[in-house]
């Protein structure tokens, strides 16, 4: 069981150093980017929920 667990480490170790990590140029335009289409994304729903609402409102 302790050899398993100790292998799995030395992969998970092995694999973390082939990993390509962001610069924070490059985390933070990448944050901006979600946060923007985020709230996009908020908006038309908003819009969209706001609307069915008024047309079921106006059928019943």
């Amino acid at each position: 069981m302790i050899k398993r667990l100790r292998a799995f480490i030395v992969g998970v170790e092995f694999e973390m150093k082939k990993v390509s990590w962001p610069t924070a140029e490059e985390l933070r335009g990448s944050t901006v980017v979600v946060l923007v289409l985020s709230l996009i994304l908020v908006i038309f729903l908003f819009i969209v929920d706001f609307g069915l609402s008024r047309v079921v409102t106006f059928i019943l």
